[in-house]
């Protein structure tokens, strides 16, 4: 009898079929990948790199300046203007503004101002300010992050889940497995005998797997597609996408910064702090701002919410992985569109992106040295390191959304969007600095990584589709203006 019935529904569902190997193709999926890097762990385990010179690292407070605030200032009013100029330049060639403002932090750091006037680097950004900056810089990024996670729709994840997740983790586990493999070739190059093989591996697969959610929406909205079917798909894979490469890179920083059971611990914590997130404050959350949207928002209620966010990233940073991770997870179970979701975007947006996060871009630019990349070795290195991130993202979605069922355009179209990296990829390689994991020369190759394709999205996404503008979906709001 059961045979017939499955006769009888492979007749009534010709897909049937299809969508059984589309599943035994994302499980072995995942077993391949895992298997992948246990092989590439045990030959890996065998490299030895050098010893860490001691100007490796994160970069280390040095005595005050005198004038430090005066530096701040000037520091923040310059990369504020130059990233205005850069960024409408940008964005009348048809790129996305933060372009122009991680390139504007780059230009006022050693790369090229201090190329050129080495003195007036030396003035504008010395060394002394830069744990003032870094301090500002984290504020940023934690608003930033916040409201990403407020950018984040649950109906929107759960509509279309199925398609989304096999298609966004096919998209991580394409360019993870290819940046463990690339790591047996950049770990004895560019890491140093202090830094675990396993931790260095798990870095570089995650660093390939990031997709700038914030970034996509502004490239889709700019061009008429958020509300098209391919843009409601992209948009779920890349909150899908981002959800699950924050949960890895929690993973990679506990293991970074614990040592084997220590890790563990940071693991289990992470975990633990998570199911409190969706299963305990979710709810709250929702039964609170039902109470506050049904009257008028007062300052008490954005007090309130901001007071939890510290306290979120207060949490994941006692637990020993960074503290955007609390802020990001607590803008998650705030109600995507509530009355209160929509305030604090429209409170918090500008101050954070125009005046806070400056103070990254130019934290990454002191970190970015064009000049360490010299010679054809190194620039070889950089390019591999840019078709392996491309061919692995973009590939991998790819393959993943045409199993789907999607036709070989909008399966292209997809896999190009994926690639996007911007921001939140720089965020990742900042920590990554910040542990130590990667050299200044590798932070630098994969920065320029994250601009390459960033800047590739656009021009890639107009040949694939120059009529952007096809059938909308019924009642799919836009996302918001977040440009960066």
């Amino acid at each position: 009898m059961s045979n017939s019935q499955d006769q009888m529904r492979r007749s009534v569902n010709p897909q049937f079929v299809n969508l059984r190997w589309a599943h035994l193709a994302y499980v072995a999926m995942i077993v391949a990948a895992a298997l992948l890097f246990l092989i590439v762990r045990n030959y890996g385990d065998g490299l030895t790199a050098p010893p860490r010179p001691p100007s490796i690292g994160a970069t280390t407070a040095s005595p005050a300046a005198p004038h430090a605030l005066l530096h701040v200032l000037l520091t923040l009013a310059a990369v504020v203007i130059a990233g205005r100029v850069l960024g409408r330049v940008a964005a009348w060639m048809g790129q996305p503004p933060v372009i122009g403002e991680v390139l504007a932090g780059i230009a006022l750091g050693p790369s090229l101002l201090g190329h050129v006037a080495p003195h007036a680097t030396a003035w504008l950004l010395p060394g002394s300010v830069a744990p003032y900056l870094g301090v500002i810089a984290q504020l940023g990024i934690i608003l930033y992050m916040f409201l990403v996670g407020l950018e984040l729709s649950g109906d929107l994840l759960r509509k279309r889940a199925g398609a989304a997740v096999a298609t966004s983790h096919a998209g991580i586990v394409a360019p993870f497995a290819l940046g463990t493999l690339l790591s047996l070739f950049l770990y004895p190059r560019f890491s140093t005998s202090d830094v675990a093989f396993t931790t260095f591996a798990l870095f570089m697969g995650v660093a390939m797997s990031i997709t700038a959610f914030p970034v996509l929406a502004r490239i889709l909205t700019d061009r008429g597609m958020s509300r098209t079917e391919l843009g409601v798909v992209a948009l779920t894979c890349a909150a899908a996408d981002d959800v699950t490469a924050w949960c890895l890179l929690a993973l990679v920083v506990g293991v970074a910064q614990a040592r084997i059971g220590g890790a563990l611990l940071v693991a289990g914590l992470a975990l633990a702090f998570i199911a409190v997130m969706f299963f305990m404050v979710r709810p709250l959350a929702r039964h609170l701002v039902a109470r506050v949207d049904a009257g008028p928002i007062g300052r008490d209620a954005i007090a309130a919410a901001l007071v939890a966010m510290l306290l979120a990233s207060l949490a994941t940073e006692a637990i020993g992985i960074h503290s955007i991770f609390g802020a990001f997870l607590f803008g998650a179970v705030i109600p995507h569109g509530s009355r209160l979701a929509l305030m604090l975007r429209d409170k918090l947006e500008d101050v954070a992106t125009i005046l806070l996060l400056p103070a990254f871009f130019a934290l990454t630019g002191m970190r970015t040295e064009i000049g360490l990349i010299s010679g054809t070795t190194d620039s070889m290195i950089c390019v591999l390191i840019i078709v392996v991130a491309t061919i692995g993202k973009f590939g991998g979605s790819l393959a993943a959304a045409r199993l789907t069922g999607m036709g070989w355009r909008d399966a292209a179209s997809l896999g190009v969007l994926m690639n996007t990296r911007g921001l939140m990829e720089l965020i990742v390689l900042n920590i990554g600095l910040d542990l130590g994991v990667i050299s200044p020369t590798l932070f630098t190759m994969m920065v320029l990584m994250a601009l390459v394709t960033t800047i590739a999205t656009t021009p890639a996404l107009h040949l694939i589709r120059p009529d952007a503008l096809t059938h909308a979906v019924p009642g799919f709001p836009s996302p918001s203006r977040a440009a960066s």
